[in-house]
């Protein structure tokens, strides 16, 4: 397939704003699309080269990539950030630029969609000595053979920002109408495989049979359940007429999946952590069974039978050297809270059932790999709900969960199947896409950021706020480099960001604001702490955001 094909249908998805024009754009497109590379083209639908859960990544930042624009257009990297200041965005500077180009040279037109993702995906296993160099070399050999509007959007999926309002739910429809297949089956087959491309290849080539066969499967993760936030103790056990209630721990949130011999781990935001905790893994191995299955749990640091720093916890995960040093200085223990599959999916058994379960084929090692504190609470005992959560809190945990004993596990849905009750009021996981620098001594620091939210529809990001409390000195310089790193422009004492950093914010109100494109803003928002383990498809959305408003 010629990659102009695909080009046009993301500049028309860009030109509407309806979910629905957006649905038969893409399910057309669907439709005329050969099996073999509906999995490809699914994938640069979403603006990716790898799954959300894939260890790889393109390494490719602006200046790398703007120095390739130079090279092949002849224009000074100067001259590209001022036409990216100008339109506002990395992809409309491409095009602008490759038209001055076009002008002066005419290049052969051989680019396909399989020569652009072959060559993306190779960006990935490029390291070492001489890799920048290398990466360039493949960028250049991809733009050099773009037409305009072909760099547009090639740009754009390296940087990760296509921008075009194709979510995952918007594809998830096109692909049930391009094939004439129910909604809720291509839902359930995506939430089971947690692969787009493998469910449109499927309901293309073999239907509503194919995907029912489509299973929760070891070695591939899916999105994990989420929490609503209960009002009250009270109010969550009288609703839910009986709940199982367990202590929530502050620490990274993770499935672990045991596929023949090799046992795996993830975080929420489907991060492969295995070789950050091998401790972890040589306990998994010891006290669960040698069989295949997916459980989930949550990593906390103890140090001396206390919960460590959230921020200690992101230096275990993230650590790609000297592990054995921080296996010492930062001890884990992982509390294991539900159970997946074990011979065979267990998702559509009650949690009660799961339970049972998950309680039977562990063996736990005290201190080091538990099951979660849990007790049963009717609307007899809600006190033993209230005791649980004070004993909870004052042990240095967050609060704790409140889960419908009869519930299945339903990946990726927030639902009140399961409620989460804290002592901190509730915050709002967003992502930074913009910052201001600061003032006077503070001139080298971005000390204010602006934040988004996550459009249900489209998945765009909208703004919602600035933020400029909350960061200790260390924290701010950190994040300041963190953030020139992923610049895509800048003008002024303004920046604009990728939008790769997740923070978790707290505020005294969620009011209305023509001023955000989101239509709400946060009085007094203060930074608790940057989330690492969270990526974009975890970002608050703004029907959350509307779901807090209190008019």
């Amino acid at each position: 397939m010629e990659y102009k094909n695909l080009a046009k249908l993301y500049n028309k998805l860009e030109s509407t704003t309806k979910r629905l024009e957006k649905t038969d754009i893409i399910a057309d497109f669907l439709k005329k699309t050969e099996t073999e590379l509906l999995p490809t083209v699914t994938l640069l639908l979403l603006g990716r080269v790898f799954p959300t859960w894939s260890e790889e990544e393109l390494g490719i930042g602006p200046k790398l990539l703007m120095k390739a624009i130079s090279i092949v257009t002849g224009a000074s990297v100067d001259e590209i950030e001022e036409e990216i200041r100008e339109q506002g965005d990395i992809g409309k500077a491409s095009e602008v630029l490759f038209k001055r180009k076009s002008q002066l040279t005419f290049t052969p037109h051989p680019l396909t969609v399989e020569k652009v993702y072959n060559d993306l995906k190779k960006l990935a296993y490029i390291t070492g000595k001489g890799a920048q160099s290398k990466k360039i070399d493949i960028l250049i050999g991809i733009l050099s053979l773009a037409s305009p509007i072909e760099a547009k959007y090639i740009t754009r999926t390296i940087l990760e920002e296509l921008r075009v309002g194709a979510g995952e739910g918007i594809i998830s429809d096109a692909i049930s109408l391009a094939f004439n297949i129910d909604k809720e089956i291509v839902e359930r087959a995506y939430m089971l495989t947690n692969d787009l491309g493998m469910v449109a290849k499927v309901a293309k080539s073999e239907g509503e049979a194919g995907l029912r066969r489509l299973s929760l499967e070891p070695g591939r993760p899916v999105k994990p359940m989420l929490a609503q936030l209960a009002e009250s103790i009270e109010s969550a056990i009288e609703e839910l007429g009986e709940a199982l209630c367990e202590t929530k721990y502050d620490g990274v949130r993770v499935q672990i999946h045991r596929k023949d011999d090799k046992i795996l781990i993830f975080t929420r935001r489907l991060e492969n952590i295995s070789n950050a905790v091998p401790e972890i893994i040589k306990r998994v191995e010891k006290s669960l069974p040698q069989e295949d299955f997916i459980v989930e749990g949550e990593i906390i640091v103890n140090i001396e039978g206390r919960p460590g720093s959230f921020q200690y916890i992101l230096q275990r995960v993230k650590r790609k050297y000297d592990i054995e040093e921080m296996i010492t200085r930062i001890p884990l223990t992982l509390y294991l809270f539900d159970i997946l599959y074990y011979r065979g999916p267990l998702i559509d058994e009650p949690f009660k059932e799961r339970r049972k379960i998950l309680e039977s084929i562990i063996r736990p090692i005290d201190g080091k790999i538990e099951l979660s504190r849990q007790l049963k609470v009717t609307t007899e005992n809600i006190k033993d709900g209230i005791s649980l959560f004070r004993e909870s809190i004052k042990e240095g945990h967050e609060g704790i969960m409140i889960k419908d004993p009869n519930a299945p596990y339903i990946p990726g849905i927030r639902g009140k199947k399961m409620l989460k009750y804290k002592a901190e009021p509730e915050t709002l996981d967003l992502v930074v896409i913009g910052g201001t620098y600061g003032k006077g001594k503070r001139a080298h620091l971005i000390g204010s950021y602006l934040l988004a939210a996550r459009d249900d529809e489209t998945g765009e990001l909208k703004t919602v706020a600035h933020v400029a409390t909350g960061l200790d000195d260390k924290t701010l310089k950190e994040l300041t480099e963190r953030l020139k790193e992923i610049t895509i422009e800048e003008k002024g004492r303004k920046i604009r960001v990728k939008p790769e950093i997740i923070i978790e914010v707290a505020y005294s109100e969620i009011v209305k604001s023509p001023e955000y494109e989101s239509g709400y803003s946060l009085r007094f928002p203060v930074v608790k702490r940057i989330r690492d383990d969270l990526s974009l498809e975890d970002v608050d959305t703004i029907k959350r955001i509307e779901s807090l408003f209190k008019p």
